[in-house]
């Protein structure tokens, strides 16, 4: 980790009167811990969260940059999704850009593709997804352009481009194509303002908010996230399923920034929010097939907090206390998202193995193995939950720790 960041946090701590072995007491790490941080060694997120709430100060306070680190030379990745990126940032032109032509666009079988190539995500189907987008955002912008100015079928054409956008924007930040993932997601955001429909909008800052929150940008996560709250505040008047859904999960992505920025009175009360809308929606609705909402989605997302705090016998405990997290309430209340219900297992097997069960923590991941094997692969979390779990064992390797080291590209 950089310098820069070390002499923060030994600022804020010399201005907080604290000694190392006082902050370190007030964070939960060992003395070594903070020694290795303030003398610029490398430190996790989830270990500065930790470092704020001893400090008494936002997360985004110690987060500060630096130079980079020099990327591999011949990433994969620069040709891979090179259609894509040519896709999401088309060519400038100095002189105006020529009216379309061709036959008019099919709205209806347009929004079909769209909705066909959604279900990829969840499903793990990176390759075909990678593959569908380039095509996707070509027809969008086709249509957008053919129906400029004609009111009802430009609206259609919007949303239906903001869509695309909203999931390459998903797709790159599961990919930690971080950069162009926030071009994707914010231009999902403006295509839906101009359409003018708040809640199709509120539901696209969902999706800019998954990736402001995985580059640190806690502050204008949570800033967005209540703006769009206020936008579409549910009324008596126009209190329908869809705008509930939304705006919960809205209050959802405003509480996970919070808590992560050390704010936890401010995520209590947006997940009190989101738990008054689960309650009005009752089941779990779908506004938008990569995040469902209700009850069970209400449930999961709470343990996040207890997990980013660092108390992880509190999320194994209510695992089995809350009633809506049973695989037998599903039935009435409906399930999760699978990328929502497969994050709970990834925060579950990460309990698991802080409170010292290795064996019930392969068991979760064994599950996403099984189920998600190439949404597992992307996920930083997995790695960390198994080099945990490979550190605290003193024995050799089970066949299923070798299966999931080696899918997710570790030694064993």
């Amino acid at each position: 980790m950089s310098e820069e960041l070390a002499d923060n946090v030994r600022r804020h701590r010399r201005r907080a009167g604290l000694s190392q072995e006082e902050l370190a007491h007030q964070s939960g790490f060992s003395v070594a811990t903070v020694r290795k941080i303030e003398q610029g060694g490398s430190v996790r997120i989830e270990t500065l969260h930790a470092v704020a709430r001893g400090l008494g100060v936002r997360t985004s306070e110690l987060l500060v940059s630096d130079a980079p680190t020099p990327v591999r030379h011949n990433d994969p990745n620069d040709l891979n999704l090179r259609d894509l990126r040519i896709a999401l940032t088309p060519r400038v032109r100095l002189t105006d850009v020529p009216p379309p032509t061709g036959d008019e666009p099919n709205l209806r079988l347009l929004r079909r593709a769209v909705r066909d190539a959604v279900t990829l995500y969840p499903a793990g189907r990176y390759a075909s997804l990678a593959a569908a987008l380039p095509l996707l955002m070509r027809d969008a912008n086709a249509a957008v352009a053919y129906y400029e100015g004609s009111e009802d079928d430009s609206r259609e054409a919007l949303l239906a481009r903001a869509e695309v956008l909203g999931l390459a924007g998903r797709y790159l930040t599961q990919i930690r194509q971080f950069d162009i993932a926030h071009v994707a997601a914010t231009a999902s955001v403006n295509d839906a303002v101009a359409a003018k429909d708040n809640v199709a909008a509120a539901n696209r800052v969902r999706g800019l908010c998954f990736t402001l929150l995985r580059t640190g940008r806690f502050d204008e996560a949570e800033e967005l996230a209540v703006e769009a709250m206020d936008l579409i505040e549910p009324q008596v008047s126009n209190a329908d399923p869809d705008r509930y859904s939304v705006w919960g999960g809205v209050a959802m992505e405003a509480a996970a920034a919070a808590i992560r920025n050390n704010r936890p009175q401010e995520a209590r009360e947006y997940r009190r929010a989101a738990s008054i809308a689960a309650a009005a929606v009752g089941h779990s609705q779908t506004y938008d097939v990569l995040a469902a909402f209700g009850p069970v989605t209400a449930a999961m997302k709470s343990l996040e907090d207890f997990m980013i705090i660092g108390d992880a016998r509190t999320v194994v405990r209510r695992s089995t206390e809350d009633e809506a997290l049973s695989a037998k309430a599903w039935g009435r209340l409906g399930k999760p998202s699978t990328t929502d219900g497969s994050r709970y297992v990834l925060d579950l097997a990460r309990a698991h193995v802080r409170t010292g069960d290795g064996s019930a923590a392969m068991d979760e991941l064994m599950r996403l193995y099984r189920s998600v094997p190439e949404w597992l692969r992307h996920q930083k979390s997995a790695a960390v939950t198994m080099e945990e779990i490979m550190k605290k064992r003193k024995r050799t390797l089970t066949a299923d720790m070798r299966v999931v080291a080696d899918h997710l590209c570790m030694s064993g």
